[in-house]
């Protein structure tokens, strides 16, 4: 299995631990969250910070009577079920990391993708409730994409394959966390097509003509 080494940014932990992320984007961060051990860990210290600053608030103090309801209800709570510790599932390939399955379905090999470009297809997650752009894209081994920028905030997380660009190399469950200040050019490995899925709120900002042409038809 393959060990991510490129992380979330820490606000984008952060957020994601405070709940204000946009659908979209905790998508994107929770799959790579089931992908990446040192982000779990990471994700666990927001967490506890979070929680201690919410221990330091002052609350407002309890009624008799709402005291009184909640001591009635935790008497009558059933207790816990003991916990099972199961044997670890075998990895299934085929199947999408759990957080991206209600946008795209379950399985990579049931995928319906579109083809956009030679050797580009695409993906796009359609619901309102998303609060910014979730697609997929699937681009063939050895391909060198437009040289393009951010509007704002795009966060894009390797499934399958690989791809270099400016900031290095980037492999399966490597996430690359980046604002408007990143141009790049992504050039995908030899091998295998790469997959991978982005979330982003603002349109990308392509240099050549041909590209902008082609972001103005697909709303990249």
């Amino acid at each position: 299995m393959n060990v991510p080494v490129r992380h979330l940014d820490h606000a984008t932990l952060v957020g994601y631990s405070a709940g204000a992320l946009p659908v979209a984007f905790a998508a994107v961060v929770a799959s790579h969250l089931e992908l990446c051990a040192s982000c779990r860990e990471q994700l666990r210290a927001a967490d506890a910070i979070g929680a201690r600053l919410i221990e330091q608030q002052d609350g407002a103090p309890l009624s008799a009577s709402a005291r009184d309801a909640f001591r009635a209800r935790l008497e009558g709570a059933a207790p816990a079920p003991p916990v099972v510790v199961a044997e670890p599932a075998p990895v299934d390939p085929d199947l999408l990391p759990t957080p991206l399955r209600p946008w795209f379905g379950e399985r990579y090999s049931t995928l319906r993708w579109r083809a956009v470009g030679p050797g580009i297809h695409l993906l796009r997650a359609q619901d309102a409730a998303l609060g910014a752009q979730l697609l997929m894209l699937r681009t063939a081994s050895g391909k060198r994409m437009p040289m393009h920028s951010h509007g704002n905030n795009e966060l894009t997380l390797i499934l399958r394959g690989a791809y270099d660009d400016v900031l290095g190399h980037f492999g399966p469950g490597d996430v690359a966390d980046l604002d408007h200040e990143t141009e790049h050019q992504p050039v995908t490995s030899h091998g295998v097509p790469c997959i991978c899925v982005a979330a982003s709120d603002a349109p990308m900002r392509f240099s050549g003509w041909i590209a902008r042409a082609m972001q103005s038809v697909l709303r990249l």
